[in-house]
């Protein structure tokens, strides 16, 4: 059995595709073709079903591929091991919500940079629906979420946390001095939130929507840190993760409200498809991650 045969059923699986493989490999369709026809008769069974133009993982293909991904894993670290330069090196491409791209980038990248200097990383920002979809087509190799709890069988969840969040108004604001406040009476404020239907503000908006609610924010904004300045000077109110505004909170420029009848559920999620060959660059982001973001 060769193992760049392997590599390559690993790639299709990936990629549900023998045609944006042979893209990826730089192989022709009919080498690739040709590669796994000969795993499926040295196997002695079919490792690829086409179902409605799709191409599907059978069951004795699913249970190749747990070994396939791990000669692939070994293969990348002996050609590392035998390199003069044995960083870790490589791409990894990651999908989150524009507020946890922020803070990465911000509190995280440099250190990163500095432990793993041959890891190039790349940030893309959707919703969680759409980072599914993106995986699925192998665009991107991890997402983090910062949503309703999610989970879907054909993937990890390689860590995951409740994420702490709150309503939050700058220190003159007339709120601040309010003890509890209801929700019926809060949504009449003005507001400004992140992008509608956008991870946590949409489990937001869903809540509201239970309690025949809802949010008219005078604006709108993906950057976390602008909606902070502009709570600190004026009367405004956000809905945002406690770790974003935690530092404002204890400096005190800005106060959490006590809204006693909301009770929101938000995770941070660290997912990736099940599929997925764990590359040594994208093994090393995932722990990172897991170090800083989750175990802290």
């Amino acid at each position: 059995m060769e193992i760049r045969n392997l590599l390559t059923f690993v790639r299709v699986a990936e990629l549900n595709s023998f045609t944006k493989a042979a893209e990826v490999l730089d192989y022709s369709q009919s080498t690739v073709s040709y590669q796994i026809k000969q795993l499926e008769t040295e196997l002695g069974c079919l490792l690829f079903e086409r179902i409605n133009h799709t191409l599907i993982l059978t069951d004795k293909g699913r249970e190749l591929l747990k070994y396939a991904q791990q000669v692939a894993r070994l293969t990348e670290e002996f050609r590392q091991n035998m390199s003069k330069n044995k960083r870790i090196e490589g791409f990894v491409h990651i999908l989150t919500p524009d507020s946890l791209c922020e803070a990465m980038l911000l509190e995280n990248y440099a250190d990163f940079n500095m432990r793993y200097p041959g890891i190039r990383l790349k940030f893309s920002t959707a919703d969680t629906e759409n980072m599914f979809q993106i995986l699925d087509r192998n665009e991107a190799d991890v997402m983090l979420t910062l949503d309703c709890h999610v989970y879907k069988k054909d993937y990890i969840i390689a860590k995951e946390k409740r994420i702490s969040t709150h309503f939050v108004v700058g220190a003159n604001s007339p709120l601040a001095k309010r003890y509890e406040i209801p929700m019926r009476e809060l949504v009449s404020e003005p507001f400004i939130l992140t992008e509608h239907g956008m991870g946590y503000r949409g489990v937001l908006d869903k809540q509201l929507a239970k309690m025949s609610l809802y949010i008219q924010p005078v604006l709108e904004i993906s950057r976390t840190d602008i909606i902070m300045k502009l709570l600190e000077r004026g009367n405004a109110v956000s809905f945002l993760p406690d770790f974003i505004t935690r530092r404002k909170v204890e400096e005190g420029s800005l106060i959490y409200l006590n809204v006693p009848d909301m009770d929101i559920d938000i995770w941070q999620q660290l997912i990736y498809h099940r599929n997925k060959w764990i590359s040594q660059a994208l093994d090393a982001f995932l722990h990172y991650v897991i170090e800083k973001e989750f175990d802290r």
